[in-house]
């Protein structure tokens, strides 16, 4: 059995939720989310909780129980109180700036690399070397994170690059001179 598909969601007073078919609707008053179930779980919407139900007793339909559960669960957390992501730059001359939904990066290349800002989502520089990516889409801040650390990823010698503010980067010893 899914212990995640057993949790019943509580939905917050600033997020209204409807269930038209098999899509469920979320919004507060900046943002609107849907999630289609495709009627592989049932959804039960009383009042201010939400809860799944599988649909039949096969593995597959308890994983979807489950997924749709954190799916949904993300996107009230997400209209509630928002998700985000700290990029942190190390470097000598790396540095960001931030343009018209644009996030320029100087990373070492011969020209700076210029990364679109989607909507949905804040972006803040501070220090020129701080990344703040903030959202209600926990998937799409995520892959915006991702695709930003993907320009220049760490590396292990001198911790270069740009990465996770809780990211532990592994140092590697250099060479050493043989007597």
């Amino acid at each position: 059995m899914s212990r995640i598909g057993k949790r019943v969601i509580k939905i917050p007073s600033g997020v209204q939720a409807s269930l038209e078919g098999t899509c469920l609707h979320f919004k507060n008053n900046k943002a609107t989310q849907s999630l289609e179930t495709h009627g592989r779980v049932r959804v039960v919407l009383e009042g201010d909780s939400l809860r799944f139900e599988p649909v039949g007793t096969s593995a597959q339909s308890r994983a979807f129980w489950g997924t749709y559960n954190a799916l949904a669960n993300n996107i009230v957390v997400g209209l509630d109180k928002g998700f985000s992501k700290v990029l942190e730059i190390n470097g000598v001359g790396y540095k960001a700036a931030l343009g018209h939904k644009v996030l320029e990066l100087t990373l070492g290349f011969s020209h700076p690399v210029k990364h679109p800002i989607p909507e949905g989502v804040e972006v803040a520089v501070d220090k020129n070397t701080i990344i703040t990516l903030k959202g209600s889409d926990k998937q799409q801040i995520g892959q915006l994170a991702a695709d930003i650390r993907a320009y220049r990823p760490p590396e292990p010698y001198k911790g270069k690059g740009i990465k996770y503010s809780d990211e532990v980067i592994l140092r590697k010893a250099g060479k050493t001179a043989k007597k």
